[in-house]
């Protein structure tokens, strides 16, 4: 492309990023600014600042023991789920591109295809799988199904990662007399450590926005997700929409908080799994 098509298409780009940017930002900046509203005046006007600014419903929610305890179960879960997608995932990753033998990428091409496996389908075999091993109202039995989910991801973003560390430094690692899970553990993990931080964040984020699992698993309501637990005060306080509002922000703000304190390090492992 010449550099005067570049420079023509340039004011486009900035047009549609702005365009994007103004979708995804304009809802959460609304539901931010409506929490410090009262009903009466959302009501009044749907679209305007808060006008006096009312901090009680904020308050009223962050003093709220069950919130928290959605945040503990919320952590809980997501903690469990990244653990075992990044574990299971970086093993699977590893002998996918570390190994030779046949039907390797029949096998990855397996794993890839679960990308397309919407988690709806499984829903009515998993329950009864869950069921059967006890895991019913048990964020195990959330955590668990999460991390299966998240595998292809992993598996997807961490191979070629993995497969673009030169061959000579497990020749040299083996001379040393390092074994394959030496290499593995000691010197191919650190290198990926910027494809593993970023399947892990997705892995987490992932995990704290979950909807339909915890919603197929968790029936106590002392057992809520976040998630669950906006659905719930939707239900309970459907006349209150500003408390509904500042409940549904303060449930997003943790997971925006992380992903905008981790987005250098996604950006960062996506390109290099792709340059690999």
């Amino acid at each position: 492309m010449s550099a005067l098509a570049r420079s023509a298409t340039r004011p486009l780009a900035y047009v549609v990023a702005l365009a994007v940017a103004a979708t995804v930002v304009v809802p959460v900046v609304y539901v931010v600014l409506g929490g410090f509203r009262t009903t009466g005046q959302v009501a009044a006007q749907p679209v305007a600042l808060p006008d006096p600014w009312v901090f009680g419903n904020y308050d009223e929610v962050l003093r709220s023991g069950s919130f928290w305890r959605q945040v503990g179960t919320s952590l809980l879960i997501a903690v469990l789920a990244t653990g075992a997608t990044v574990a299971l995932g970086a093993g699977a990753a590893y002998g996918l591109s570390r190994y030779a033998f046949r039907g390797r990428e029949a096998l990855f091409t397996y794993f890839t295809l679960g990308l397309l496996f919407p988690v709806g389908v499984g829903i009515l075999p998993l329950y009864l799988l869950l069921r059967q091993l006890g895991l019913l109202d048990n964020p195990v039995g959330v955590a668990l199904p999460e991390a299966a989910f998240g595998l292809p991801i992993t598996i997807v973003v961490l191979r070629p990662f993995m497969r673009a560390i030169p061959g000579e430094l497990e020749d040299a690692a083996a001379m040393d007399g390092c074994s394959r899970i030496g290499f593995f553990w000691r010197i191919l993990l650190p290198l990926s450590m910027p494809a593993l931080v970023t399947v892990a964040i997705l892995a987490f984020v992932t995990s704290w926005n979950a909807y339909l699992l915890p919603l197929l698993v968790l029936s106590d309501p002392s057992n809520f997700t976040l998630p669950l637990g906006v659905a719930a005060f939707q239900s309970q306080f459907s006349q209150d929409t500003a408390r509904i509002l500042a409940y549904t922000a303060a449930s997003m703000i943790p997971a925006i908080g992380f992903f905008v304190f981790a987005e250098r390090h996604i950006v960062g492992g996506l390109t290099g799994s792709v340059k690999g």
